[in-house]
């Protein structure tokens, strides 16, 4: 399918600080406005590196405010006995795609998602996986209360021109293409005003030897990036996996190299300026590792909703053991050594995953990277304050949360066994409270465990769409009109803009050069709300209408919410030069691929897209005007 409109469900819950002195050993009274939670007996494990003992943990509202042995029971306090328990902050992961499954072939679900870190005690998540139209209606979706969610810091993407992070066929605004210092500047002011939580650079175009190398970013367009972006309060995090590349990167100023160094040994010269430069590693350990991808445990059920836990069952039992080839061993040695190199010299190490790619499951994934960790040479406390404390610094949220201290968010997890001695028992999560507040893993699961999508309340869609009046490249319901294509970085290229239909009345121009393939195609994609977050209802409406003038056959693809197995409903139609009235039925749509069975019921409409597709570096065009439903 061409382009997938992305559905979020996104964390953001900002809270006042409180005195940490205002809350010493003596008995609290409890307010009508707050409530008040005790932890007794705990092995507290702060996530700044100090050790581990056994302590009381005082929260009020939100906030710790006290740590400390033998604490008094406030009155009106909630009391957890957590005896024999280990208590560790919240675990943050600073590499995911949410918007995507780790099972392959299937539409990712973001709420599931999401709720799949919550359960593994995962309550800061860095996203990669969305762009900056998204922003807004994810932080209102949060905000309302609509959805569930860990903490999450929302990223901006910035590439070179054919460089890793651009080859998906999505629109142009999905990752920035930059390549000088000039450009870098411009595009950071970009997307400065959809305020970006971090910015993610792919800076090294190197394919680990299994593909042709991509293009890479030079020194002074990378620095030109960090010094906008520090300037402007934004950190910025990096795809980096060579050592010349990492070398680059640390010189520039980047707060994080993420993804592991794959092609070599670190050397002294990059570890001093990775110190100089206060540059953390986050080694994407998890999703490198040379496992078997089928690999099922019984929290990995969990956190797999049914069409993925399914799907990756089928695909088990058709798979069969094989060598792993030479260069990804190769790999797999120097992110090993790397981790244990960079561990003794002291470079701050955080923790990411790139969860959602195939096989690194969401929440699942983080705890297996602690534990990845520990066996390349880091000590168990040393693994969980990497994904508290130290990621938390890395991000430059440390003021707020990743430790276990007086003043502190209330981001919390306890945990059976002792993982600060044994890794394993990270795995045995008992309670995870956000905020002060115990999440219910319980109705985590059952709701994972429902086939059915996680819910977002859906918005009435209006009557008109677009009739292209705005000057600003947004349309009726003030959505940003995007570009799509194939994947690739040989795809086709669409043009489009206004033009004059008539005077003082415009329409939308469309032109696309087709990629040199068997099968080409461009679209040009109607998102319905903003950053097709948030659905549209339109099960009132028959069909959709528009005025349209062309040069042959077209399609007009509607993607829903419900989408699943990459399943979207589609119908061709024909247009001539001369402009005419395109109507459209719903009952006309038909689901592609064919034989999928999912109902229409227009009810979770997400996105229009109109598809030019011609045969192999042809052009083809379109206009389009008056885009509305009909009764």
């Amino acid at each position: 399918m061409q382009f997938r409109a992305l559905r979020v469900s996104v964390a953001g819950i900002f809270l006042l600080i409180v005195s940490a002195a205002a809350w010493p050993r003596l008995p609290v009274a409890a307010s009508s406005q707050e409530s008040i939670l005790i932890i007794r007996g705990a092995i507290v494990v702060d996530g700044a590196g100090a050790g581990a003992a056994r302590k009381d943990v005082l929260i009020r509202g939100d906030r710790i405010v006290a740590v400390d042995a033998n604490l008094e029971t406030p009155a009106g306090a909630r009391v957890i006995d957590a005896d024999g328990k280990t208590l560790i902050p919240g675990l943050f992961d600073l590499h995911t795609h949410l918007p995507y499954s780790s099972v392959g072939g299937l539409a990712g679900d973001w709420s599931k998602n999401l709720l799949a870190y919550l359960y593994c005690g995962v309550t800061s998540v860095v996203d990669f996986g969305t762009y900056p139209e998204t922003f807004g209606p994810m932080r209102q979706l949060t905000d309302s209360g609509a959805v569930l969610s860990p903490r999450l810091s929302l990223a901006a993407r910035l590439t070179t021109p054919g460089g890793h992070g651009a080859e998906g066929g999505r629109s142009d605004i999905f990752t920035l293409e930059v390549s000088t210092p000039e450009q870098a500047r411009s595009a950071v002011r970009r997307i400065l005003p959809y305020r970006p939580d971090v910015i993610k650079v792919f800076t090294d175009g190197w394919r680990y030897g299994a593909a042709p190398d991509m293009s890479s970013m030079n020194e002074e367009t990378l620095a030109a990036i960090v010094a906008e972006a520090h300037n402007n309060g934004i950190e910025v995090l990096t795809h980096t996996v060579t050592l010349a590349r990492a070398k680059i990167a640390a010189r520039a100023g980047v707060d994080v190299i993420a993804h592991g160094i794959g092609d070599a040994d670190v050397d002294d010269e990059l570890i001093e300026l990775m110190k100089q430069n206060a540059t953390a590693y986050a080694s994407t350990l998890a999703v490198y590792e040379p496992r078997g991808r089928d690999a099922s445990t019984a929290l990995l059920t969990t956190v797999l909703d049914p069409s993925a836990r399914a799907r990756l069952d089928r695909q088990a039992a058709g798979s069969r053991a094989g060598s792993i080839p030479a260069p990804r061993q190769r790999r797999w040695k120097f992110l090993q050594n790397n981790v244990a190199s960079l561990r003794r010299a002291g470079v701050r190490m955080a923790v990411g995953t790139d969860a959602g790619v195939t096989g690194a499951h969401h929440g699942w994934a983080t705890l297996r990277e602690l534990k990845l960790l520990v066996n390349a040479g880091m000590t168990p406390i040393e693994a969980i304050t990497s994904a508290t404390g130290a990621s938390a610094k890395a991000i430059g949220v440390d003021a707020e949360r990743g430790t276990i201290a007086p003043g502190k968010l209330a981001d919390l997890v306890i945990v059976g066994g002792a993982p600060h001695r044994d890794i394993d028992d990270i795995d045995r999560i008992e309670r995870v409270i956000l905020g002060g507040k115990e999440i219910d893993r319980g109705q985590l699961a059952a709701s994972i465990a429902d086939p059915a999508f996680q819910p977002i309340p859906a918005i009435p869609a209006p009557l008109l769409l677009d009739d292209f009046q705005r000057a600003d490249g947004r349309s009726h319901v003030n959505s940003l009109w995007i570009n799509g294509a194939e994947s690739g970085h040989d795809n086709s290229r669409i043009l489009f803009g206004r033009v004059l239909r008539a005077p003082r009345d415009y329409a939308l121009s469309a032109i696309a050069k087709m990629a040199e393939r068997e099968i080409s195609y461009a679209t040009v994609n109607l998102p319905l709300s903003p950053g097709a977050v948030v659905p549209v209802n339109a099960s009132f409406y028959r069909g959709v209408r528009f005025d349209a003038r062309g040069d042959g056959e077209y399609r007009l693809t509607v993607q829903t919410m419900s989408v699943r197995d990459g399943a979207w409903h589609q119908a061709a139609f024909r247009v001539q030069p001369l402009w005419q009235t395109v109507t459209v039925p719903f009952a006309a749509l038909r689901q592609r691929p064919a034989g999928q069975s999912i109902p229409w019921t227009g009810h979770d409409l997400l996105m229009l897209s109109f598809e030019i597709s011609r045969p192999a570096g042809e052009t083809g065009w379109l206009e389009l005007d008056n885009v509305r439903f009909y009764r």
